[in-house]
């Protein structure tokens, strides 16, 4: 039994160990990238305010990661996050579907919608420090108004690409109201572009969260650090806020891809590519 369980064992390391070595081209990359970036500061910039070393940001990484207050910024930061994404998810899909179903309806949100979205979500950083003040709403505010609009278009194709054929073959079955018709057909028929909507939407809102933070609509959060350091001249900090940034982020779509938007998907397994 024991020679079975160090086989096992043995096993289980050989399986991790190929693992790793079949993302050896990926490690790779790292390191050279390290490499460069490391070349770069040193012996071509020569200045740590204009570019910090590789190993400068590793250990003010490891010195942040030891702070209690580093938890305190991301779960700030992922409590903005979450306030955006759950308005803009209340009114941006419902607002896709009115105007993707009913054509009279699209003909009136339709002008609306087109004058403001072209605005940048930055712009209403005044109107939201002064409705809402420095409180996490304002920073939610801005998160909403970056993602709310990729999420109405997204919806709105998605419903105005339903096919007819689907419709008429609900209303064969018994589908003859709007209620029965959205619920059943167009909502499973347009939940593939919904959804990568929303994936794109995330990428927006989380990117108006670090800029929401960073121009005082917050006191605290990542976003708010790496404008903390700048004034400090702590660019390793900087540069490791950044980064926190993008892990979070990347972490945030791996969630959704893998744990969300594969299953709502399932369906679709064997219908397409």
């Amino acid at each position: 039994m024991i020679i079975n369980h160090e086989v096992i064992i043995l096993g289980m390391d050989l399986q991790f160990i190929q693992k790793i070595l079949s993302k050896k081209i990926e490690i790779s990359a790292l390191i050279v990238a390290a490499a460069v970036w490391e070349f770069l500061s040193v012996v071509v910039v020569k200045n740590e305010f204009y570019l910090p070393s590789f190993h400068n940001v590793v250990l003010s990484f490891i010195a942040t990661i030891q702070k209690t207050v580093f938890l305190t910024d991301v779960s700030v930061s992922l409590y903005h996050f979450g306030i955006g994404f759950f308005y803009a998810l209340l009114v941006g899909i419902p607002i896709g579907m009115l105007m993707g179903w009913f054509p009279q309806i699209d003909k009136a949100l339709s002008p609306i919608v087109e004058i403001f979205r072209p605005i940048p979500p930055l712009a209403w950083i005044p109107f939201a420090i002064i409705w809402f003040g420095l409180l996490d709403i304002a920073s939610g505010f801005i998160i909403f108004m970056g993602m709310v609009f990729p999420i109405i278009l997204g919806t709105y194709a998605g419903f105005k690409n339903v096919s007819k054929i689907y419709v008429e073959a609900a209303k064969v079955l018994g589908c003859s109201t709007n209620k029965k018709l959205i619920r059943n057909v167009a909502i499973p028929a347009a939940s593939p572009l919904i959804l990568s909507a929303i994936r794109t939407s995330m990428g927006v809102g989380w990117m108006c969260l670090a800029a929401s933070e960073m121009f005082g609509v917050s006191d605290s959060g990542v976003g708010y650090k790496i404008w903390y350091y700048y004034g400090l001249q702590d660019m390793s900090h900087v540069v490791v806020y950044m980064m926190i940034l993008g892990f979070i982020g990347l972490l945030l779509d791996f969630i959704f891809r893998n744990l969300i938007q594969e299953r709502l998907l399932k369906w679709q397994k064997g219908t397409v590519i």
